[in-house]
């Protein structure tokens, strides 16, 4: 790749008047000798011109900034005075340089040489006036800033990037510069290289150095090219909870399919979007599906270009579109008839989208219900709470029907009775009979007991007391269930009578 070197120096015209003896002269063609040139006795009224360059000539064009290192000369030239034996003298500020020549030159200049330079010429009893001053910069060399073009650290295999060597400042100088990896200098003097299908084997670390006259600048700090293989687009759908499903989606619902390059975050991608073969006319990332119908359904794919390069196509994401699913309202525990001061939980349950983030609405009857979770839970039931309940739920902008009424009846517990097994109206003392507690209308219910007397509460979950009969289990007998957090009321008293060896019951 090639290189270049440009010193640019100022140019500075400096205008001269010319000076001698007090005495006056005037000046026409006549006073000239056979050179042509003026007689130093004679006085001009039209005197020749003082200039001063810098050379190499180009740094003119920057004012006289030379790098550090460069070398440079000084010319005091006078025009309209060619042919004439001068002699010339230099100053620097208010310090007299002992050079009589027309030039000064500086070899591997220093910032000590820096500062305000003039001259002026002398030819027997003539002399020049000082010419103005031209000041000399001199600065470090700067420091190059490699960039890369376009400005993606990470380039994918095929693409064409340029790096480039860039120094501040020193635009337009002849440079020539030098690159590190070396396979960078060819040709030597370009400050730019271009990598036309980039290859893995490119990537790794590039710098640059310029130089001019015989000045190098330091080294730039390094950057870094990665080139790996094409990414491979990958496509989303939002709401994000539809990936659950395998992209299934209600009819009505608003869908956003969306195309991601890993890797490829911060560059300026155009996509190209298609269901199954026919392209659709969308270039961004997002394509959005608003109140989704039978039509949309089916395969999409994405591939992202940037400059002329394309990725592979993406692997394809299936939308399937579903008329949404009809609720069914269940009641925990299980039962449609549920005692008063019972806690029941009533739920809405939507097969297939467990997981989905529904928002649901109920009501009882004709009455909407203030709650939008999928469980609505009564504690202490009252009679009040007793009736038709029906739900429905959204999520996007999808409704699904209302479920079908499930009915919540509530009942005041009812009164057990304590029976006897056998029923027999005497019982000989050493029989064994067994006392029992029932619930008429509670049967499959999980019900806790509760006996007078105390006696009988081991177990405290049984609904019946075996007793082997003596003399000592003559009283009177009862009960009470409980489920949830209701108990019934006591049943009436069962009275157990013993004598002798016969036992009676009444």
């Amino acid at each position: 790749m090639g290189h270049s070197l440009l010193c640019m120096m100022g140019f500075f015209l400096l205008s001269t008047v010319i000076c001698g003896n007090a005495e006056e002269h005037s000046y026409d063609s006549q006073d000239t000798d056979e050179s042509g040139y003026q007689s130093k006795e004679q006085r001009t009224s039209a005197p020749p011109k003082l200039t001063v360059f810098l050379q190499p000539s180009q740094t003119q064009l920057y004012s006289g900034v030379i790098y550090r290192g460069e070398t440079v000369t000084l010319r005091c030239e006078i025009q309209g005075g060619e042919g004439a034996q001068w002699t010339y003298e230099w100053s620097r500020g208010q310090s007299r340089i002992h050079s009589a020549s027309r030039e000064y030159t500086f070899r591997s200049v220093t910032v000590s040489d820096a500062g305000g330079y003039s001259c002026w010429g002398t030819e027997g009893s003539s002399w020049t006036e000082w010419s103005d001053v031209i000041t000399l910069t001199v600065l470090s060399p700067p420091k190059p800033t490699v960039t890369l073009q376009p400005s993606w650290t990470q380039i994918y295999s095929g693409e064409t990037v340029t790096v480039r060597c860039e120094i501040q400042g020193g635009e337009g100088a002849q440079w020539t510069y030098e690159w590190s990896p070396a396979k960078l200098n060819t040709p030597p003097t370009s400050n730019e290289y271009t990598i036309i299908s980039a290859t893995e084997s490119d990537s790794g670390v590039y710098s640059c150095r310029g130089r001019r006259s015989f000045s190098w600048t330091e080294w730039s700090d390094i950057i870094t090219l990665n080139v790996k293989p094409p990414p491979k687009p990958t496509v989303f759908l939002q709401p994000s909870w539809t990936q659950i499903y395998s992209g299934v989606i209600y009819r009505g619902e608003t869908v956003t399919v969306r195309c991601e390059i890993h890797g490829g975050e911060g560059a300026q991608w155009t996509y190209e979007w298609r269901r199954g073969q026919s392209s659709i006319r969308e270039t961004s990332s997002e394509y959005t599906i608003s109140r989704a119908t039978w039509s949309d359904r089916g395969g999409y794919s994405c591939r992202g270009r940037r400059g002329s390069f394309w990725t592979v196509w993406s692997d394809i994401i299936t939308m399937t579109i579903l008329s949404p699913p009809k609720p069914t309202v269940t009641l925990q525990p299980s039962r449609t008839q549920i005692n008063i001061g019972e806690t029941v939980t009533v739920r809405c349950v939507i097969q297939g989208g467990e997981r989905a983030p529904w928002t649901y609405e109920w009501r009882r009857g004709q009455k909407n219900i203030h709650e939008t979770s999928s469980e609505y839970r009564i504690s202490r039931l009252t009679e009040s709470h007793g009736g038709g309940y029906s739900c429905r739920a959204t999520r996007s902008s999808s409704w699904t029907e209302w479920s079908d009424i499930t009915t919540l009846r509530v009942t005041v517990p009812v009164k057990p009775t304590v029976t006897l097994q056998p029923p027999w109206p005497q019982i000989y003392s050493g029989e064994t009979v067994t006392v029992r507690c029932e619930i008429q209308g509670g049967e499959g219910a999980q019900w806790t007991y509760e006996w007078r007397p105390a006696k009988l509460n081991t177990p405290p979950t049984s609904s019946e007391y075996r007793i082997t009969v003596t003399e000592s289990d003559s009283g009177g007998y009862s009960c009470r269930g409980k489920r949830s957090f209701s108990w019934t009321k006591w049943s009436d008293t069962l009275t157990v009578v013993c004598k002798l060896d016969t036992f009676h019951s009444f």
